[in-house]
């Protein structure tokens, strides 16, 4: 079966992941519902987790399955070591394995450096960074006991770590936020060096400025677009299906020999637009 593309751009039939099982992490809304629906575009089974809104999480699955392929809503908080385990566990049982982990799952808790709480920066980190870590190493248990099974993809896992620009450009009063996606850039590169000899691939994908709730306020309004857009050279805010596409081709076997990078995806933010007429 070819590529089939509609008018807008979106991949309505690629068949690059048949068979392989995905986990998508915080996939009831934003970006993570547009990746766990691209992966299923792409012929992925994908088990939906959710730590709230059982209800969001059970509409995306249904979307899932209307694409021909299985899918499965779990509640699970990231954070939980036991939770994980159990997440992982079932999704073995119940698919057969686990292919491909895009460890989404990520909020913010924002504050100006004095007034941010402990509460909140643990939280943040607790979420953002190990529950990364706890996805990436129950997923890796399973990548290392199945190996490669070359008719299913070259390599025997994927890893795909959400980050953010902001694992580079600072951000005052997001100190918790940005201090969390630094982490996950050297998270996801010890992670690269250690399991690629084992032929898992862990990378990356950097989001800008994406139109998800979690930042609505930044793009609801003409006004907050505006001042938004100076800062993208390509002068359109992302969309979650942006997103979607680059971790699906970043988890084919495409991109086979991409270990250890970083994917950004945000029309050119990390460029430094401030310095684009001199500074």
């Amino acid at each position: 079966m070819g590529t089939s593309v509609s008018v807008d751009g979106q991949i309505t039939a690629f068949p690059l992941l048949r068979g392989q099982k995905a986990l998508v992490t915080g996939a009831n809304s934003g970006i993570g519902k547009a990746t766990a629906i691209g992966l299923g575009r792409m012929g992925a089974d994908v088990v939906v987790n959710y730590v709230a809104d059982r209800d969001a999480a059970e509409k995306v699955v249904q979307e899932i399955e209307s694409l021909g392929v299985r899918a499965y809503a779990h509640e699970a908080d990231v954070s939980s070591e036991d939770q994980v385990v159990g997440m992982v566990s079932r999704m073995v049982e119940e698919l057969g394995t686990i292919d491909i982990l895009v460890a989404n799952a990520g909020l913010q808790r924002d504050a100006p450096l004095t007034d941010m709480t402990v509460d909140q920066w643990h939280k943040v980190l607790d979420v953002n960074l190990t529950g990364q870590f706890l996805c990436a190493r129950e997923a890796a248990k399973e990548f290392l006991r199945r190996g490669v099974v070359p008719e299913v993809s070259s390599s025997a896992g994927k890893i795909i770590c959400m980050s953010s620009v902001h694992q580079i450009i600072p951000w005052a009063g997001h100190v918790n936020y940005a201090a969390s996606k630094g982490g996950v850039l050297m998270l996801m590169q010890t992670l690269a060096q250690e399991l690629a000899p084992h032929r898992i691939r862990v990378n990356a994908v950097a989001p800008g400025a994406i139109r998800t709730p979690i930042n609505r306020s930044a793009w609801d309004t003409p006004e907050a677009e505006a001042s938004l857009l100076s800062l993208i050279p390509y002068r359109r805010v992302g969309e979650p299906e942006d997103i979607a596409r680059a971790v699906a081709v970043l988890a084919s076997d495409l991109l086979d020999y991409v270990v250890g990078s970083t994917l950004y995806v945000d029309g050119g933010m990390t460029l430094f637009p401030g310095f684009a007429t001199g500074g």
